[in-house]
């Protein structure tokens, strides 16, 4: 099998004659092209594994370079060079599609690893598909447009290293569109790690941040590893990250930029190879303005935003969504099943807390429902509409009952003075009686249905029935 071939496009020769030396001592073949005029000749001629631009070159920027190939099919990943402290230079380079940056002067470690790391991405486009996605299902369930939508601009995000801010309300499932970006991206074998900003006390944020040394502090027993450590390699997970003191916003912001940690204790700092993934429910533009939220952090994070929509925008993907997790929450040989008009009455309501409100509705329905099978009643949703509702209880209560059926009491007339019985509680337990068994009589003792009817839960139904010894009839 041939080696990947690299094309290194730099006006400085001893910078390009050190790019060449690194890469054809890690086994590549390599290009080279002093100007963008010799650089398009090279690419209508070859197809790359990975292409290296300077920012400034004699005839443009390689900024045009970065457009071009992302604006092609060959999916190639072009990575730039940028001059120390340009920090504005990478991200509008990331913004435009490059796949990674290097700072000058080149640190030949760093470069090593983002090379590696941009061939492993290009081995899918020369070889035979994607390692990280191939026959890979994804975790991002649905078929409505906002999400295919969603899983589009998921595969040509993992392509890149650049920053991603995911946006969208609390329990739409932030962290599991972060899951997939990392699965299906050529850090897919390396740590996904997830942080949530906002559970870590301030005191304690730089030390699980970057670590710290033995004896750095009292209580520093044995020296420890922080999360940047933890995902190298891989991915980090920013959740929450408006919750983020301004103090730690400054040491976050060097560590993203120079790709580099301190540990507390520790006199120098040392190389990490992570991509960042940050989500909030929050507007961060918003929290820039009212300062709560430092606008350099903001602008260094914000290089790619992802919206993912809330559950009343993917209302189709309903039923879909609740097989997969009606599977899952009935575990090994149980079963989970919905009854009549259920999906119908959870299509009318809001769900406010997003897909996680829908799981724990579940959770909590199948804990009530008879058998493994929900009904509406086991829903307990304030706000939903029910499909084809039974009469309701007074209706219910003035229907006449079915042959063999027991009567009622007459209630007492509140019109004027009348004389109450010589045991009330059991007069009050008799018409409660005799009502809870003319709901259940209505409805063929389907406690579910009678609950409807009685306006109440279908646990309070149970346990007043257990009281009052109501049992269902045999046969």
């Amino acid at each position: 099998m041939t080696s990947p071939r690299v094309l290194v496009v730099d006006d400085e020769a001893d910078l390009r004659e050190l790019l060449e030396i690194t890469l054809v001592r890690m086994g590549l073949d390599v290009d080279s092209a002093e100007t963008l005029r010799e650089a398009r000749a090279f690419l209508a001629q070859n197809d790359y594994g990975l292409i290296l631009t300077d920012m400034r070159l004699p005839d443009g920027l390689g900024l045009e370079l970065v457009q071009e190939v992302s604006a092609s099919n060959k999916s190639t990943p072009i990575a730039v060079v940028t001059a120390y402290g340009s920090a504005e230079n990478a991200v509008v380079a990331l913004k435009a599609g490059a796949f990674d940056y290097v700072s000058k002067p080149v640190v030949l470690d760093d470069l090593r690893v983002m090379v590696q790391s941009a061939l492993r991405l290009s081995a899918p486009a020369t070889h035979s598909g994607s390692p990280a996605a191939a026959g890979t299902a994804s975790r991002l369930i649905g078929e409505s447009a906002v999400m295919q939508s969603l899983r589009k601009q998921i595969e040509r995000l993992a392509r890149s290293m650049a920053p991603i801010a995911i946006t969208g309300e609390s329990g739409s499932g932030k962290e599991l569109v972060a899951r997939e970006i990392h699965a299906r991206s050529s850090r897919a074998g390396k740590p996904f790690i997830a942080v949530n900003c906002g559970a870590i006390p301030e005191a304690l944020m730089e030390a699980e941040f970057f670590g710290y040394r033995k004896g750095a502090f009292t209580g520093a027993a044995d020296e420890r590893d922080g999360f940047f450590h933890a995902a190298n390699g891989g991915t980090l997970m920013l959740d929450e990250v408006a919750d983020l003191p301004l103090a730690m916003q400054v040491k976050l912001l060097r560590a993203i930029q120079e790709r580099r940690v301190r540990k507390i204790g520790a006199t120098s700092e040392e190389p990490v190879d992570v991509r960042i993934i940050s989500a909030t429910h929050q507007n961060l533009a918003q929290c820039v303005e009212t300062g709560k939220f430092r606008q350099d952090l903001f602008y260094r994070l914000n290089v790619i935003e992802l919206s993912v929509p809330p559950l009343r925008e993917r209302l189709d993907d309903l039923g879909v969504l609740v097989h997969g997790m009606l599977a899952r929450l009935a575990g090994a040989g149980q079963q989970a099943a919905l009854g009549p008009q259920v999906l119908e009455t959870l299509s009318t309501y809001s769900f406010p807390g997003n897909v996680r409100e829908l799981e724990n509705v579940l959770e909590r329905a199948l804990a009530f429902a008879n058998d493994g099978v929900i009904e509406v009643g086991d829903l307990s949703l304030k706000g939903a509409r029910v499909a084809e509702r039974p009469a309701p209880v007074a209706e219910a209560v003035a229907a006449p009952l079915q042959a063999g059926a027991p009567q009622v009491a007459a209630p007492m007339s509140v019109s004027g003075p009348a004389e109450l019985p010589s045991n009330l509680p059991d007069y009050l337990e008799q018409v409660e009686r005799e009502i809870i068994l003319r709901a259940l009589t209505q409805t063929q003792f389907n406690r579910t249905q009678a609950a409807l009817l009685l306006g109440i839960s279908f646990r309070q139904l149970r346990y007043q029935m257990q009281k009052l010894d109501i049992q269902e009839p045999e046969g």
